[in-house]
């Protein structure tokens, strides 16, 4: 486990409220679009055992429609117009979520980078009861290569 996470003692289960939050942290635009924008994954590397073969890049929604929720990963700009080549920052500001599901995995799971998850949670904003659609949800994995920092919630909805 990574020196600057912090997770929960105890696994969180569906229904539990989480304060998570991700330090902001340079990692250089690779392409933008109008939906969203691909950088070089500042935390993390290749699994060289993979079948997937990751490219070392996630892409981050840019704008999401009135009530729609983009994920727990924003990119805040640097000093310059965000564009392919520049710089750019990620992080997760803190955030509210509300497990909607969970999934643990021995082996763990083939992602194509490293460390490979054995824990997922999927999460939703928690003022949901659970995710609407496909896309209305994000995925925390316990033990990450980013330095997430995950706390129970105020309101811990039990």
């Amino acid at each position: 486990m990574d020196a600057g996470l912090r997770v929960l003692a105890q696994t969180p289960q569906v229904g539990d409220v989480l304060r998570v939050s991700c330090p902001f942290t340079e990692a250089r635009v690779v392409r933008v679009t109008r939906d969203e924008i691909s950088v070089e994954w500042p935390w993390g590397r290749t699994d060289p055992e993979s079948a997937l073969g990751w490219n070392g890049r996630r892409a981050i929604p840019r704008a999401t429609p009135a009530g729609a929720w983009g994920g727990l990963f924003q990119v805040a700009p640097g000093g310059e117009p965000l564009r392919a080549g520049g710089v750019c920052r990620v992080g997760i500001p803190e955030t509210l979520v509300r497990v909607v599901d969970t999934g643990r995995y021995d082996p763990p799971l083939d992602v194509g980078w490293l460390p490979r998850p054995h824990t997922l949670l999927i999460v939703v904003p928690a003022d949901r009861a659970r995710a609407d659609g496909d896309d209305e949800g994000d995925t925390i994995e316990l033990e990450p290569a980013a330095p997430l920092v995950i706390e129970r919630g105020a309101a811990a909805g039990r």
